[in-house]
This record gives structure tokens, sequence and C-alpha cells, in this order.
């Protein structure tokens, strides 16, 4: 890379002709009012080159200098998503970068031609800067200026960032003192990290802008300056960026819950992260692509890697006590291992696998109590089984390992609660298991994917109104669970667990019964016992979420509130389920006493609550359900 001195010529760009010193100007490739962008033409090696230039002079030898150094430390960055600089150098104080132009032509230009891409191509266009940006932020350096002029896209549809820094370099106060004490430098460099960490946000609510560009074919709020719309979002102004009625494809459910975080109107719901939106996008796009498939290929190589879940400690002992009892107390045997989730779920996957279900007699149906998987398989599988498994915590940090064994304990609690609502006649172990799978997405999730996690946590958590708000001002609820995670993952976490359970070898039936029910509809009396097995453990899931955050405000809740006609969310559970369950707040209430008791004993809830006019689906429930 060059860096060029001043030569003499014209002292404003616009006044040039067709000449900038050396440079002849081809075509004006785009303007922001941060920036310009030229195509030009270097006679010394006859070649093009994309000249980039702020639009405001340096308004001294200090700010000239400091631009300099800044886009020169930029142009040192040397990634594939980032276009290499050749020259910065400074023509009538006028600073400039030079840069190739082999990557291609810029994205505005493209755009002329192919005005309305797929979503597919925009997302991997954004993806592609992302990548170019996240390098950069790590490396200390902000774009300041994105726009679609700044982004150059090869014949393979490659996106590249160029021109990293170039916009009006931040002017420092003239009149602060000199201070050289190790306080004031350590004050100075807390201000440079947090005003780098803001110009980095910056820049990732720009790729939400043009993320928002590209799907919906027009400039967001009719402005083609991406700067410019980005000072009319929160905080700073009040507009708030939705997509047009219309827009040039349809645009999936996934897709818009990212794009819609992307810009969200509380700043505290947005990207912080060049990396943290890049891996909800890539998330999407694998399902996309993969299609059926795609949720499992995002965490198959992590299953073959640390397992799904961690065994808890001393396993391999524990299981060695275990298997000394008398072989056929099957039930005692099966009842301990349900204590252990990792154990748990690697029987269920090892007799449901193919080769296991092959030794079976034509038409058998999944396995789904733990007795049968150790009648299948025997206690020297049950061994095997157990020293195949990951041991506790895995790769886990202390703080998700707490966090992974809160969440266990609570989805424990449901199967529990389960068991104490199912109705007569059906199986207390199968009732338990279909509960738990309910929640094998969010175990998952926990385990290989702790911080994205505690983010759809987050986003799922009421927000307080704002300081200058109206008194009386109610809090701004949560996002739903699966558009939370649809903005994180890029997927929704039931379609992991579901994948999963499907690569397990669990049948469609089971699926079924696996998938909770859509909270923001009403429940219907069931047609079958797999109806019946999947109200109770979506009833008994509801029950414990509603009585973990009692005041929680989410999308979801205040959906089942407004569909159960209750003010308190428990007591809407039993409305939710009264006419398919036959439950009252009672019953409900009793329910969750009752598996607390459980939980802390480890004994399963042995009978069913008496309750009044409770359909009932067979008087013969299938061998798995009773």
């Amino acid at each position: 890379m060059i860096y060029a001195p001043s030569l003499p010529s014209s002292n404003r760009p616009s006044s040039l002709g067709r000449h900038f010193g050396r440079f002849e100007l081809l075509k004006l490739l785009g303007k922001s009012e941060g920036s310009m962008v030229w195509l030009v033409l270097d006679p010394q090696i006859q070649q093009q080159l994309v000249l980039t230039m702020p639009r405001v002079q340096p308004s001294d030898a200090a700010a000239l200098e400091r631009w300099s150094a800044q886009v020169r430390h930029a142009a040192r960055l040397d990634h594939p998503n980032l276009v290499t600089g050749v020259e910065v150098g400074v023509q009538a104080q006028w600073p400039y970068l030079a840069a190739e132009r082999t990557a291609g032509i810029t994205l505005g230009e493209w755009l002329i031609d192919h005005p309305n891409p797929s979503p597919i191509d925009a997302v991997r266009w954004v993806c592609d800067v992302l990548e170019g940006l996240a390098f950069a932020h790590e490396s200390g350096v902000a774009h300041q200026d994105l726009q679609l002029h700044s982004l150059q896209i090869s014949e393979s549809g490659r996106v590249k960032v160029m021109a990293l820094a170039t916009a009006s370099a931040q002017e420092t106060p003239v009149n602060e003192p000199v201070n050289r004490s190790v306080e004031h430098a350590t004050l100075l460099e807390a201000d440079a990290l947090r005003v780098q960490r803001e110009l980095a946000e910056r820049d990732v609510l720009a790729c939400g802008l043009l993320l928002h560009r590209l799907l919906s074919g027009a400039p967001v709020l009719d402005e083609p300056d991406i700067s410019k719309a980005l000072r009319r979002l929160p905080p700073h102004g009040r507009e708030l960026v939705r997509f047009p009625w219309n827009t040039p494809h349809p645009i999936p459910e996934a897709l818009r819950a990212i794009a819609n975080r992307s810009t969200a109107g509380q700043a505290r719901q947005r990207y912080r992260s060049a990396r943290t939106f890049l891996r909800a996008l890539q998330g999407w796009l694998e399902a996309e692509v993969r299609g059926h498939d795609g949720p499992l290929e995002l965490i198959l190589d992590r299953l073959r890697t640390v397992g799904a879940l961690p065994a808890l400690a001393d396993i391999s002992g524990r299981v060695d006590r275990l298997l000394a009892i008398d072989a056929h107390h099957n039930e005692e045997i099966s009842r301990r291992i349900l204590l252990d989730m990792a154990l748990t779920f690697e029987l269920l996957r090892e007799v449901n696998s193919a080769h296991v279900q092959g030794t079976q007699a034509s038409g058998s149906g999944p396995v789904l109590t733990i007795r049968r998987a150790i009648s299948l398989i025997g206690l020297n599988g049950v061994r095997r089984a157990a020293n195949g498994l990951r041991q506790w915590p895995g790769p886990l940090s202390e703080a998700n390992a707490q966090a992974l064994l809160a969440l266990m304990d609570r989805v424990r609690l449901a199967g529990y609660t389960a068991q104490a609502l199912r109705p007569a006649g059906y199986d207390a172990e199968v009732v338990y298991l279909v509960t738990v799978l309910q929640n094998l997405g969010r175990l998952l999730a926990q385990y290989h994917f702790p911080s994205e996690y505690e983010q759809i946590r987050v986003l799922m958590r009421s927000l307080p109104p704002p300081a200058d708000a109206p008194k009386g001002t109610l809090p701004t609820p949560g996002w739903g669970e699966s558009a939370a995670s649809f903005a994180v993952l890029g997927i929704d976490i039931e379609a992991l667990g579901t994948a999963v359970a499907r690569h397990w070898g669990l049948g469609e039936e089971m699926l079924h019964m696996t998938r909770r029910l859509p909270i923001d509809r009403p429940v219907r009396a069931p047609d079958n016992d797999s109806d019946v097995l999947r109200i109770v453990a979506s009833a008994a899931n509801e029950a414990v979420d509603a009585a973990a955050h009692p005041s929680a405000e989410t999308v979801e809740s205040a959906a089942a509130t407004k569909a159960g006609r209750g003010g308190n969310p428990r007591q809407s559970v039993a409305v939710r389920y009264a006419r398919s369950l036959g439950l009252t707040p009672k019953l409900v209430q009793e329910a969750l006493v009752a598996a607390r008791d459980a939980l802390r004993t480890g004994e399963p809830v042995q009978t069913a609550s008496p309750r009044e006019d409770t359909p009932s689906v067979s008087e013969n429930p299938p061998a798995a359900a009773k």
C-alpha cells in the first residue's frame, strides 16, 4: 500500500473537472453525507481504481493526520470480505483512499440492473458484509458510513466491504487541557473503547437497514442515504422501520423476525455485534437451503462431539450401583435413570435407531418408556450407553452449567406436573417423557448455544417504559419464544428439538406429541390418545412457565391470557384446558404442589388427580399410553 503526499491541484473535488491529481475521473459511483466514491483511471498503472474520500474536508492538519492514520490502519486489514486498499493519499488537503476494482461493481450499480434479489441472495450478501465487518470491528476499526456504493459484488455473487473508516473523522475537543496522568490516560482509553463500541453497533444497525433495503426493494424510510435513515430511528429519532405490505418476494417468518430485530424500536433488543447478527442469518440460511434437515445440520456436528446433554457426575459408578438392583425391578431402574436426562435421551436414541427397530416385529412403534428400552438392550446395553456419555459439565462454563441445571429442574417439574394432571389410564412414565421431549429444543439450545439462549430469554422479557414516558405507560411486551429464537438462531427452538428427535428415530406420531400446542390458539377436544398426551404435556409446561414467571408479559403469555379470558396466567392455564382435560385452578395448583414434592424426593406422582367431565378418547389406550 502506498501513502501518497499532497500534490498541487484544485481546492474542491466538485470543481476538478475530469481529473483529481493524477487520477482521471470516470464516473461517480455514489455519495452520501459522509463520503463519495469515484471510479477513476490511474495512468501510472493503466488500471481502474475506486477512489473514496470524505464529503467534509478535515478542518486542520491534525484532523487530516488523524483521518490518514485511521484509514491507513483500516487499509492494512486482510480478509476475504474486505476490499484491499492500495493507496492512502492527500490531494490539496483532500484525503482519499484508492482501492482495487477487481472485486467487481458496487452493489448499487448491480441493483440498477437487478432490482429485486431473492431473499436467499440478499441474506448471503449481508452475511458477507457482516463477516468483513466482524473482522474489522475485532481489529478496532468501524466503517462509519455503510452504503450501497461502499460494497463491491463479484460475478460469483460474493460481496466485499470497502472504504473502511473513510467518512469524516471524529473530532476531539480542542480546548481540553493536556493531562498526562495515568488516571487521565485510563479515562481516555475507556472513552475510546466506548466510542469504538458505539461505532461498531452503528455499523450493525446499518446492516439491518441494508437487509431491509434488499428485501423490500426500496430505500428504507424513502431515504437512499443509509446514514440519514439511521438517524431517524430511536433513540435519535422516532420512526420505526417496517416492511411494506407488498414486497418483491414473500419474506419467511423467521427472516422477518431477524430483520425486525436488526432495526427494533428498542435499542436494547437489537443486535449488539456483527457476529450475533451473522449467526442468526447463517442459521436461517442453513435451514432454508437444507429445508427439512436444516435445523439438524445446525447441531449435528455438536451432537457427535459433545452429545445431546452431559451426564451428571459419576454416571458410570451410579449406573453400576443401579444395575446391581435385581434385574426384575425394571421399574425401579427406569425411575432412577429418568433422573439423568442425558442417559434418558441416549437410551431413547439407542432403542429407536434403525438397527434396533429392525430387530423388532414389523409395525412396532417407537419406544416411549425406559422400561421397554431396558428390556430391548439389556443391562449391559445401559452400561455401554452410560459409559459413552460426555461427563458433566461438558464444555460449559460454571455459570452456563448452573443455568442448564436450573432448566433441567424446571423441565422435570413440568414432567411431574403432567403426571399429576394426566387422565386415568395413561402411563406416568410416558406422560413424563412426552413432557420432557416437548422441551428438547430448549435443553439443546441451553447446552450447545448458551450465549444465544440467553439472548432469547432477554428478548422474551418485557421492557420497562422509557424514563420520559407518560405516567401509567405499560411495559413493552417481550417477544414470543418462536420469534426470539428466529431472531437469535435463525430457526425455531422447537424445530431444533423436532429435528433431533426425528434423527433419533422417533416416528411422526411421537413427533406430533412432542410439539407444544400453539399458545395463541384455542385447545380443541382430543381425537385420539396421542392428542391427549400432547395436550397434557402442553398444559403442564404452560403451568410451570406461568408459575416461574407469574408477572411476565410476553407476546405469548398475553395471547394465552386473552384466549383464556383470565387475568392471571396460571388461572388462564386452567381455563384454557378446562374443556379438554377438565382442569380447574385448584387442580392446577395441586398438581404444581405435588410436582414440587416429586422433584425434591425423586419419586414420581403415582396417581392422577380426580376430576369431572374429562373427555374419554378410548377405553383401551395403546400400550405406549397406558
